[in-house]
């Protein structure tokens, strides 16, 4: 017969480290969790004190804040226990703060600072003081065999706390140590401590409310070099106000909100409103941003410092140490009721993957050593955005990819309005665009018109200058020859990259007769070689079917790729007349599966027997690039009647204009007015080239076609028509 008896769970007495000492991610983070705890306190400021003895062998670490302390209760009931749920039920202090903890094991921090701590605490006249030797809990079985003495007494002094943490040389060592780089521990949390605090000290609280937190910090013999005292407040750098770009403001749960957009580089420029709308609830709850973005050329640097860039002595930096500070101070951080969220925001944590943008498209993309920023978040129960219990960032959950979703979403609004103003000032190496230095380079009536002018000057005949002038048209005529052969080849090149871009249309039409094929010619030679055997009419009746079917299939292929051999000619053909509204159907043809698949419909109107004279390949180009972006974006923001319009507009044989609608998300009215949208490597797609629209505006270009955007209030709206005069 078994023996069947009830037990307890018996922590073991190192649980306590391991909470403690395990899972803080480094000294930084245990330091920041005790700051913590100041602020939950309700005090205006934590005092950060770090004292090594004369002769260096021991050193102590105190933390004090001028909270509203915690009495004898408190601390036997909460304090000494560990992962109590007190910050849980009660999500704000009793000054109105909304608390930093939750898990209830952040105090134990402290064990991976030194060797003891020494807890001092005031409340309502007494003071409760407690000592805890982290030793004890690595000889102990189990955690309730250590005990640890707490006294309490009357005071008349100010409520508050104060921990001493106190060790030996060894941990000193590991403050002052220096990296590859010649920076000690003590420099970096310098630096996390601005960075903790930074640039959120004027929204520390959920509701609004005026609420400030001070961190001071206090060396003392600390650092081998320093005989001084270092007795500081920690402020942030003065970088974050001295951006060349910024995107500041709200979204709420419901994914939509307003952005605005402001610029210093340039004078006189006004702040720009712009909508935002998810597409639905984010799973976030409420988001605030506020991004700065900043350019790294030489000059943008030495601007940065005009603007006023100092170090923390007040002095004006370098273009060095800018750069320095860029590297170091550099990411998006995202910060809860004030308090940074490690490790986002770090340098050297691109939670956004930025720098993977970039590399694909340098010249719209910023990368991660550009943007200093917040995102700010609201508690977990009503975000969904849950700190891991290592302090080591967000879990990975629903609501985190679409906070890094919208993030980026975000970000691309700025970056679309810094590529169009950096392209416009000159501040970026120029986009080419074919056709446009073509017509630059190969132009030859201003050089004929200056030339007739000096030589007029320059008392020369009118025979003479005439001769002369003569000689420059025929030079123009072999140029233009050239000019010709290349607009060809590039032509060329533009169809195949437009081909390259559908290429997932062509698989998906072509797998069907692929399938049919594999499945049916191993049936197709069974029953052949039954029918050589037997020669009977049952074995026939059973080759005809599959016969047929790899006729019907094989001119789905014929098809096919007669649809697609404009694009995809190696030599391109004369100009020639064509029905316009059929070979544009044509096109629509190569997109049959997709529209279908994505419920769009077509409709094209016009005189069906007009002819226009042009390259075959290129309307090809235009409509294929057109087709692509208005399927893609109709799909990605589930309009909920999806439909493209084309209306052909003529005036006897002369060509008036084609006018393309979709019923889409349309096109923010700053892109169409800057036209940003037709230059190359300008996307606002995810992960696009930035291709589509510029190699459409350019083979439009080549049969004297200009392509524009119009602003419309049910989707994209583009014309084409012919070139003005002027």
């Amino acid at each position: 017969m078994g023996t069947k008896e009830s037990y307890s769970i018996r922590p073991a007495g190192r649980h306590i480290l391991t909470i403690g000492r395990d899972l803080i991610q480094d000294r930084y983070a245990a330091i920041v969790e005790l700051v913590k705890n100041a602020y939950d306190a309700d005090s205006p400021n934590v005092n950060i004190i770090f004292k090594a003895s004369a002769d260096r062998k021991h050193y102590s670490i105190i933390i004090e804040d001028h909270g509203h302390g915690m009495s004898r209760d408190t601390v036997i009931n909460k304090w000494m226990v560990p992962s109590t749920d007190d910050k849980l039920k009660r999500r704000k202090s009793p000054g109105g703060r909304i608390m930093q903890g939750r898990k209830g094991v952040g105090r134990y921090a402290a064990s991976i600072l030194g060797d003891d701590l020494l807890l001092e605490t005031v409340a309502d006249s007494e003071k409760t003081t407690v000592y805890v030797e982290w030793s004890s809990f690595e000889k102990a079985q189990y955690l309730d065999e250590v005990e640890i003495l707490v006294e309490s007494e009357k005071t008349d002094l100010p409520s508050g706390t104060r921990l001493t943490i106190t060790g030996k040389n060894e941990h000193i060592n590991e403050w002052v140590k220096k990296d590859t780089q010649g920076k000690t521990q003590i420099d970096k949390l310098k630096f996390e401590l601005k960075k903790l605090i930074s640039p959120v000290s004027s929204i520390l609280s959920e509701d609004g409310a005026n609420d400030t937190f001070r961190i001071h910090l206090r060396l003392e013999n600390f650092l081998e070099s320093q005989e001084e005292i270092i007795d500081e407040d920690v402020e942030p750098y003065p970088i974050f106000d001295l951006f060349d770009y910024r995107i500041a403001g709200r979204i709420g749960a419901d994914g939509k909100g307003i952005l605005t957009y402001s610029l210093q580089k340039a004078r006189n420029t006004t702040e720009e409103k712009i909508p935002f709308d998810f597409g639905g609830p984010t799973g976030c709850g409420e988001l605030f941003f506020d991004i700065r973005v900043y350019d790294r050329e030489k000059e943008a640097i030495e601007s940065l410092i005009g603007r006023g860039l100092k170090d923390e002595s007040g002095n004006y930096v370098g273009k060095l140490q800018a750069r320095r500070l860029l590297n170091e101070y550099n990411g998006i951080g995202v910060y809860r009721n004030g308090f940074r969220i490690r490790p986002l925001g770090d340098a050297d944590f691109d939670w956004l993957k930025l720098n993977e943008q970039r590399v694909q498209n340098p010249s719209l993309r910023i990368g991660s050593n550009q943007v200093i920023g917040y995102v700010q978040i609201q508690s977990e129960d009503q975000s969904n955005l849950i700190e891991k219990s290592a302090r080591d960032g967000l879990r990975e959950n629903p609501a985190y990819e679409n906070l890094k979703d919208l993030t980026k979403k975000v970000i691309a609004k700025l970056e679309e309005r810094r590529f169009a103003y950096r392209q416009k000032a000159g501040l970026s190496r120029r986009t080419l665009k074919v056709e446009r230095e073509l017509e630059r380079l190969f132009s030859f009536e201003e050089l004929r018109r200056n030339v007739r002018v000096k030589l007029k000057k320059g008392g020369i005949d009118e025979q003479t200058a005439d001769e002369i002038i003569r000689i420059i048209s025929k030079e123009e005529e072999e140029k233009n020859r050239i000019v010709e052969d290349i607009r060809q080849t590039v032509a060329i090149y533009q169809g195949q990259a437009t081909l390259g871009k559908i290429i997932n249309v062509i698989l998906h039409e072509g797998r069907r007769p692929l399938n049919y094929f594999k499945n049916q010619i191993p049936n197709l030679e069974y029953w052949f070689n039954s029918f050589q055997e037997k020669q009977n009419s049952e074995t026939l009746a059973k080759i005809i079917p599959i016969a047929e079917g790899i006729g019907r299939n094989a001119d789905v292929f014929v098809k096919l790729f007669s649809r697609l051999d404009p694009l995809a000619a190696g030599k391109r053909s004369k100009k020639r007349p064509l029905l316009l509204r059929k070979t544009i159907a044509e096109v629509f043809e190569v997109f049959s599966g997709e529209m279908q698949k994505n419920d769009i419909s077509v409709e094209i109107s016009g005189f069906s027997e007009f002819e226009f004279t042009c390259w075959h390949q290129d309307i090809y180009a235009i409509f294929t690039n057109l087709i692509d972006n208005s399927i893609y974006w109709m799909s990605e923001k589930q309009s909920p009647k999806k439909k493209i319009t084309i209306d052909i507009v003529t005036d006897r044989n002369e060509l008036q204009y084609i006018d393309y609608r979709d019923t889409g998300p349309g096109i923010e009215p700053q892109l169409i007015a800057s036209e940003v949208i037709f230059e190359p490597q300008f996307s606002t797609k995810p992960g696009g080239t930035g291709l589509g629209l510029a190699i459409a505006g350019e083979a439009s270009s080549r049969n004297g076609l200009e392509l524009k955007a119009f602003e419309s209030e049910s989707g994209a709206f583009f014309r084409l028509q012919p070139k003005s005069e002027n």
